[in-house]
């Protein structure tokens, strides 16, 4: 892994373990968080669709979901076209803990760029705005390939 990936990834394994010490839901772990986030971003949206946005796949999304479902955070409903797709809503559960999380996550961001210029931060959100589109285009055409 290149030095800039595994900064990144450093990066993001500590923001999990900082979110995880600053919300009170001791049943959500690391990567729950990015779940949490998603389903309450976009209710009703597929796994499928889940799996495409937090870039991971679609075995990681069931298994997160069957934890996060046995937990009581959300509730899984076959759409009325597609029974075999499934509509992901988060429940009480989720939306309770959902403040906490956001707090939690601007906390980190406060902290992890303090010190550092704005103009320097529009400079990085650009350019990784750029590296993550052209991430994603990559993976795509390579799903289109196979």
């Amino acid at each position: 892994m290149s030095k800039f990936m595994k900064m990144l990834n450093n990066i993001s394994r500590s923001q999990a373990i900082y979110r995880h010490s600053r919300v009170s839901a001791d049943d959500l772990q690391g990567g729950h968080y990015a779940f949490v986030l998603a389903v309450c971003r976009q209710p009703g949206r597929s796994q499928e669709e889940l799996a495409r946005e937090l870039c991971v796949n679609k075995s990681t999304v069931a298994r997160n979901l069957n934890y996060l479902e046995e937990k009581g955070y959300i509730l899984r409903q076959p759409f009325k076209n597609d029974k075999r797709q499934f509509s992901v809503l988060p429940t009480e559960k989720m939306l309770a803990v959902l403040p906490e999380v956001r707090a939690a996550s601007a906390e980190w961001m406060t902290l992890l760029s303090e010190g550092i210029e704005q103009d320097e931060l529009d400079i990085f959100n650009s350019v990784l705005s750029r590296m993550q589109a052209r991430a994603r285009e990559i993976i795509k055409r390579q799903e289109e390939n196979k």
